[in-house]
């Protein structure tokens, strides 16, 4: 028994002095995963830049729809290049595509009612009134000989006729004139056509309805959205079954607006905007002589920009925060540059990088 409780001292003396020793190992320092960005210039500044799509103005495209509704169909995915006007989004259409189709029946009622209106005389009315003249005609005809014949018999013998039937006949003849007349009007009514003032009023309410229907057609445009210029699809903010509004799509995450769709060009060639702070803007050199030196985070690319353009506009520095309640007393001075992306690691629009500029 004793000699085993030797054994095991022995035992735990040597591994107390192994994990001692272990532990006295100095370990040689990891490399890092990539060096930090440096100045490459004499005299350059730092600015912080965001990568975003070469536009020749603003930044990428935001597509906001013009109407309220339910994503009835997304047509594009993200990452697609879609070309100028071709369809990427659709909203439910069917209120305003049966208002749609009620305009159109009500502007081509009218326009019918309206050329009904210029056809005039119709022929079968026009036979109608002819037939009517000829009708009182044929009447006045028979009144004026009942009344000659009773007026020659009252000639000849006073008491053959009394005088009570001489007066109807002749009561009759004017009568039959009357109604000749009115038939002669009513047939020289309906030659003349209708009445310039009720062609002019339908031709003004026809042209009320047609631009009714036009603006009906217009809207109804509005729930399918169309790509506004050639580009590469950067995001997509809702899916089919949510509620859009021009004021974008409703983000749970952020419990703000976004885009619906955010369009960019290709990613063979990106932008930098860079935000110089505004203590450092009166050390930049001259347009012509700036040059700048990009360092992607995570790796050790730096890769050369090309000046495109500055924004002459300072603001505060609350774009890349996207804090829009905080107080900013930072502001900075927007400066684009530009790059060929493809060439270089995996690098996407909104991206944060390092840039040194200098001359």
């Amino acid at each position: 028994m004793r000699k085993l409780l030797f054994v095991l001292s022995g035992m735990g003396l040597l591994g107390g002095a192994l994990v001692a020793y272990l532990s006295g190992i100095v370990q040689p320092p990891l490399p890092p995963a990539f060096a930090p960005p440096t100045n490459p210039y004499r005299n350059g500044i730092y600015a912080e830049g965001i990568l975003e799509s070469d536009q020749p103005s603003g930044e990428n495209i935001n597509v906001y729809p013009e109407v309220a509704g339910t994503v009835k169909q997304i047509l594009v995915a993200e990452g697609q290049a879609v070309k100028k006007g071709a369809p990427i989004l659709l909203i439910d259409d069917s209120i305003q595509r049966a208002t749609v189709e009620q305009l159109q029946s009500q502007s081509q009622a009218a326009f019918t009612l309206l050329q009904e209106l210029k056809a005039q005389p119709r022929k079968e009315i026009l036979d109608v009134n002819e037939a009517q003249v000829m009708a009182a005609q044929a009447t006045l005809k028979t009144a004026q000989d009942e009344l000659d014949k009773q007026q020659a018999a009252y000639d000849l013998n006073r008491k053959s006729v009394s005088k009570d039937a001489l007066d109807s006949a002749r009561n009759a003849v004017l009568t039959a004139k009357t109604n000749l007349d009115v038939a002669v009007k009513q047939r020289d009514l309906t030659k003349a056509g209708a009445w310039i003032y009720d062609i002019n009023n339908q031709d003004k309410t026809y042209n009320a309805a047609y631009r009714s229907y036009l603006s009906a057609s217009a809207l109804l445009s509005k729930y399918s959205l169309h790509a506004p210029a050639d580009g590469r699809v950067l995001a997509v903010n809702t899916i089919p079954g949510s509620y859009v509004s021009p004021q974008g799509a409703y983000d749970t995450y952020t419990q703000g607006m976004d885009p619906v769709l955010v369009l960019g060009t290709s990613q063979v060639r990106l932008n930098v905007r860079c935000y110089v702070d505004e203590i450092l803007v009166p050390r930049l050199p001259d347009p012509p002589r700036m040059k700048a030196q990009m360092s992607i985070r995570g790796s050790n690319v730096k890769i050369a920009l090309q000046y495109v353009r500055i924004q002459p506009f300072v603001s505060p520095k609350i774009e890349l925060s996207d804090e829009r309640m905080e107080r900013v007393d930072v502001r900075v001075l927007p400066i684009i540059f530009r790059f060929e992306g493809a060439k270089y690691v995996n690098i996407y629009p909104g991206e944060l990088v390092d840039v040194y500029i200098g001359e």
